[in-house]
């Protein structure tokens, strides 16, 4: 399967923007799987990394993404970088005036991951090996929160560091069923919930996480 194929399929079935899809046509993710795989780069599924993780299929990429409505400039935080991959359509939607505040716990896809951001070409991300439901303070504010992992709800340090009116976006549930659930803070700190359907994602480790 070839770009050309995905983007037909979410014209149809998707109201992804012409900046998302334009997005994935940029960044190449032959950079983001193992070499061995490079021949899947552009089926719609999910591929083995390492230590059990997974790069997610596009159209959940997409999902998450769309779902961030993403604008130039915005600082956006993410807690499981994997292979960088979503960080990087991340990138390119915010711009260079924007910023990608990422975080991973395993080291060597902090290695991997800013290799292959290097590859992309992109300035405006940072990879951190840190556990990210923590969040980052020093970083903080964000106009944007995504979590890529499971995780029993959204860590209350991620909440206090969105900016009101932010969006939050995370598979909540247990370590066999997620909804994906997205989260607009309201100026008391509330969220109000939107509930955007059915997921499986490796577990989050840490202190808010299935693992440590």
């Amino acid at each position: 399967m070839d770009k050309t194929v995905l983007i037909d399929f979410w014209q149809e079935n998707f109201e992804f923007t012409e900046e998302e899809l334009n997005a994935f046509k940029e960044i190449k993710r032959e950079f983001f799987v193992p070499k061995e795989l490079k021949h899947f780069a552009y089926e719609d599924v999910p591929l083995p990394l390492l230590r059990g993780k997974t790069i997610s299929q596009p159209t959940t990429v997409m999902i998450m993404t769309a779902a961030l409505e993403l604008e130039a400039t915005e600082r956006v935080f993410e807690v499981g970088t994997g292979s960088g991959y979503q960080a990087a359509i991340i990138a390119k939607l915010v711009g260079p005036k924007g910023k990608v505040i990422t975080t991973e716990v395993i080291p060597e896809l902090v290695i991997c991951a800013r290799k292959n951001i290097k590859k992309a070409k992109l300035e405006n991300v940072d990879v951190y090996e840190e556990d990210g439901s923590n969040g980052m303070r020093k970083e903080s504010p964000f106009n944007k929160i995504i979590i890529t992992a499971a995780c029993k709800n959204f860590p209350e340090p991620l909440l206090e560091q969105l900016k009101p009116y932010g969006i939050i976006i995370g598979p909540i549930g247990n370590e066999k069923e997620q909804q994906l659930v997205r989260g607009i803070k309201q100026p008391d700190g509330k969220l109000d919930l939107e509930f955007l359907g059915s997921f499986l994602f490796t577990p989050l480790y840490g202190k808010y996480g299935f693992e440590i």
